[in-house]
């Protein structure tokens, strides 16, 4: 367990770590300082085992955090939080055609699979404009193109329904139980892993150019939910990063700093880092006391000065900045336990959740050529 005593660490997701650490073939379950319970597994931890458990990974297959470099001539939040997409309405081969995100798609979707392509999710999903706030090492941040005021997009989205049906498959027959076809099973999860940062990509583009600027490529990219192969191992990550000399973004709240860091995680942690600030209430828990505390209109705007996107009242309060850990206290674990060193911190200015039709509208798509569908 990579967390401080005084962080906090619910007692349910330390037994799910120890169930999971008596599955067989389980050599090392490593827990990060986001650690929280999960449906069946645990949040927040990197499991090695010589037996591949789909289960462990979950059903959002390939969700990450990606970060995209932006350039606006003036960044009003109440401006720009009105210019955001609807990122609920997949973008649509045909009705979507002349659509200009889809230059960022070079050739065939992975799998095939459209639906939901350009959409961000439910959940903690989110696509974020945010500012560069503290340079901790100058020489990393300039090597990433970084410098304090710099203007990012921050992406957190995953595989939208591919990555379900690919766990369905597998637990309608098998339940929790092994892969019994491993290459069979992780040809269909790296086709998920791969169409969720193509989905990131996408979304960045949207966004970019709804808000008048150019999409680019992304600084950093990781995948927090996936299997790879390491050491002859199946290497099990859910809602951990890898940390093996990667940049990885770890994300705060809507109201709080993220963090980008230069992870150096070694094999006691199983070459992970935390993703976020984990959650340390349950969503009933969070919609419940959040109503009794905040109007729909104090969480709307955060305590930063940062706007939230978000048309579903419900889904504010389960996703109020209260609901999670302190992100601090996440990064001081990581540095206390030398898996990670911070390169900067970013604040948010606006926080896309879902759209609030009242004030979004359709980006304007004059000037942009070349853009093409997919069949």
């Amino acid at each position: 367990m990579f967390a401080s005593p005084g962080s906090w660490i619910e007692s349910a997701a330390l037994a799910q770590c120890q169930q999971v650490a008596a599955l067989d073939g389980m050599v090392h379950v490593a827990a990060m300082p986001d650690l929280h319970p999960g449906k069946g597994a645990p949040i927040g931890a990197a499991m090695a085992s010589t037996v591949l458990y789909p289960f462990l990974v979950g059903s959002d297959i390939g969700c990450g955090i990606a970060v995209f470099p932006i350039k606006l001539k003036r960044a009003v939040p109440e401006r720009l939080a009105a210019r955001f997409p609807d990122l609920d309405r997949a973008l649509d081969p045909e009705q979507d055609a002349d659509d200009p995100a889809w230059v960022v798609v070079p050739g065939d979707v992975p799998a095939g699979h459209l639906d939901g392509l350009g959409t961000v999710g439910r959940g903690n999903h989110f696509v974020e404009l945010a500012r560069v706030d503290t340079v901790f090492d100058a020489s990393h941040a300039s090597r990433l193109g970084l410098s304090a005021g710099d203007l990012v997009l921050i992406v957190h989205s995953g595989s939208r329904g591919l990555g379900e049906r690919i766990l369905r498959a597998h637990t309608e027959v098998h339940g929790a139980g092994a892969a019994p076809d491993p290459a069979a099973y992780l040809a269909r999860h790296d086709e998920a892993v791969r169409w969720g940062s193509l989905n990131r990509r996408v979304l960045a583009a949207r966004v970019a150019y709804a808000l008048g600027a150019e999409p680019c490529e992304p600084i950093v990219d990781e995948c927090h939910n996936l299997v790879e192969v390491r050491d002859g191992v199946y290497l099990h990550r859910k809602g951990a990063a890898p940390g093996d000399g990667r940049d990885v973004l770890v994300a705060g709240t809507r109201g709080t700093a993220s963090y980008l860091v230069a992870a150096h995680a070694g094999p006691e942690a199983n070459h992970s880092v935390a993703h976020g600030a984990g959650r340390k209430m349950s969503r009933a828990d969070a919609l419940r006391r959040g109503r009794a505390k905040h109007t729909v209109e104090e969480l709307r705007r955060t305590p930063v000065g940062s706007l939230v996107v978000c048309g579903e009242r419900q889904l504010l309060f389960e996703e109020a900045p209260t609901a999670y850990k302190r992100i601090e206290q996440v990064i001081a674990d990581l540095v206390e336990h030398r898996l990670a060193t911070p390169v900067v911190s970013t604040i948010p200015l606006v926080t896309y959740k879902t759209p609030d039709l009242g004030s979004t509208s359709r980006p304007d798509r004059r000037g942009h050529r070349g853009a093409r569908g997919r069949s």
